[in-house]
C-alpha cells in the first residue's frame, strides 16, 4: 500500500522539531549540529530573531493579495536586487525550479520577438541540476533526472563540464541561451573556475548568445560575495535565485537586463503566489543583512577558516576522504569510503550533511556559524571518520 506521503524521498530517520541558528533538536531532544542548512536555505540560521520579527509582523497585517495588485513588500525587494546585482528587472517566483521555467520561457521568447524562431535551443553541461520541472530535467539531461519522464522537452543540448572547446564547437545559429551553475552543488561541488566563466562571458557576447546562470544555490552571499559570478567579474543577461534568498521561507527569483527580458510583456508569464507580501517581507530582511559587506567579508573569513581546518580532516583521514571542494561556505568532501556511510555515521555524532553525486558530501552551513560552531563540526566529522574506519 502507498503511504499518505508520496514515497519520493529516502528519508532519515530523523524528526526535528526545533531549531536555534546552527542547530536542530530532534523530538527526543539531541541536538544536531546543521551543515546542511535545508540545503543551502536557511542562510541565516534557524528561527532567526530578525527574520521571526519581519515574518511575523507583516503576518498580522496581510499575508497574500496576488499579482494582480502593487505589493510594496516586493516592490521595495526588486528595487533593493536591482540595486545591488547587474539586474534591471526582477520576477519572483516561489522556487529555483520555478526560475528555470522563467528563465528558459524569457531566453527562448527573446529570440522569438527578435524574429529569429530558430533560435531556441539551449546548452547546458553534464552533471547539472537545475530543478525538477520539465524544463528542468531536460536541461540536466542525465538519466537519473530524466528516465521515464518523456517525451522531453526539446532543444537542450548537454556539454561537458569545464570543456570550453565543446561548448563553443556547439553553439549555433540555433542557439538561444547557455545555462551553467558557477558551482555544481547536487553535481559534486564542481567550481567553474573563473578564467571559464570569463570565457563563457565572452563566448556569448561574440555570438550574441544569452547567458543564464544559476545562482540558486551557490548565490546569496554563500561564497563571499552576493552573488559567485562577481569573483569572476562578469555578469549574465539572465539569473536565477532561490533557496537562501527567503532564509527559510519558499521565495525565488528571476533577475535580467532589459534587454533579455524585453519580450515579457503583460500575460506573458505569471505566479499566484509568486512575490506575495510574507515572503517577500522575509525576503528584504534576509537581503538587508546579507548584502552588507561586513557580513560578506566574515563569510569569506569563515570560510577560509572552514576550509583549512578541512584539509586537515582528509590529512588525517585518507581512508576516509580524498579531497576538498567548493568555495566559500559551499564547500564539499570528496569521499573514499560511500559518501553515504560518511553521511550516516554524521547522524550518529549528531552532525548533517548533504550527499551529491561524485561521492560528495556537502557542507552548507548557515552563514552565521561560528568559528566555534566550524571547530565542533570538524571534531563531530572526525568522530564520524574515526566510526567508519573502526567499522570492520
Amino acid at each position: 500500500m502507498i503511504p499518505s506521503l508520496l514515497p519520493t524521498y529516502n528519508r532519515a530517520p530523523l524528526q526535528f522539531v526545533r531549531g536555534e541558528g546552527t542547530w536542530l533538536i530532534e523530538q527526543d531532544g539531541r541536538r544536531f549540529l546543521d551543515m546542511g542548512a535545508g540545503i543551502a536555505v536557511n542562510s541565516l540560521g534557524h528561527a532567526n530573531p530578525v527574520l521571526v520579527a519581519a515574518l511575523t509582523e507583516q503576518a498580522q497585517n496581510l499575508w497574500h493579495t496576488s499579482n494582480l495588485y502593487q505589493i510594496p513588500q516586493q516592490q521595495d525587494l526588486a528595487d533593493h536586487l536591482v540595486a545591488d546585482t547587474f539586474a534591471d528587472t526582477v520576477f519572483f517566483t516561489n522556487s529555483g525550479t520555478e526560475a528555470c521555467e522563467l528563465a528558459v520561457k524569457m531566453a527562448r521568447k527573446y529570440w522569438f520577438d527578435k524574429g529569429q524562431p530558430q533560435r531556441n535551443e539551449i546548452i547546458a553541461f553534464e552533471g547539472s541540476f537545475h530543478g525538477r520541472s520539465a524544463a528542468g530535467i531536460a536541461a540536466a539531461g542525465s538519466e537519473k533526472m530524466t528516465k521515464g519522464f518523456g517525451p522531453l522537452l526539446p532543444g537542450f543540448i548537454q556539454v561537458p563540464w569545464m570543456d570550453h572547446d565543446a561548448l563553443a564547437s556547439h553553439v549555433t545559429e540555433n542557439t538561444a541561451a547557455i545555462i551553467i551553475e558557477p558551482i555544481q552543488g547536487e553535481g559534486g561541488i564542481r567550481v567553474l573556475p573563473d578564467h571559464l566563466l570569463k570565457n563563457l562571458r565572452t563566448l556569448c557576447d561574440q555570438t550574441d548568445t544569452l547567458l543564464i546562470l544559476d545562482e540558486v544555490q551557490c548565490g546569496m552571499g554563500r561564497t563571499g560575495h552576493l552573488f559567485a559570478h562577481e569573483w569572476a567579474g562578469i555578469a549574465p543577461d539572465i539569473m536565477m535565485v532561490a533557496k537562501g534568498i527567503g532564509g527559510g521561507f519558499p521565495l525565488g527569483a528571476v533577475l535580467a537586463t532589459e534587454n533579455a527580458a524585453s519580450a515579457m510583456i503583460a500575460g506573458t508569464h505569471g505566479s499566484t503566489y509568486g512575490g506575495n507580501p510574507l515572503a517577500c517581507a522575509v525576503g528584504n530582511a534576509v537581503l538587508k543583512t546579507i548584502a552588507n559587506k561586513d557580513f560578506l567579508d566574515e563569510v569569506k573569513r569563515k570560510s577560509g577558516l572552514m576550509r583549512q581546518s578541512l584539509e586537515g580532516l582528509v590529512a588525517a583521514h585518507p581512508d576516509i576522504f580524498e579531497e576538498v571542494r567548493g568555495s566559500g561556505l559551499m564547500l564539499g568532501l570528496k569521499c573514499t569510503a560511500p559518501n553515504m556511510d560518511v553521511i550516516n555515521a554524521g547522524y550518529d555524532n549528531q552532525i548533517i550533511t548533504v550527499p551529491a553525486a561524485d561521492n560528495v558530501i556537502r557542507l552548507l552551513p548557515p552563514l552565521t556559524i561560528s568559528d566555534a560552531e566550524i571547530a565542533e563540526a570538524i571534531t563531530r566529522l572526525e568522530k564520524a571518520a574515526s566510526q567508519i574506519s573502526a567499522t570492520p
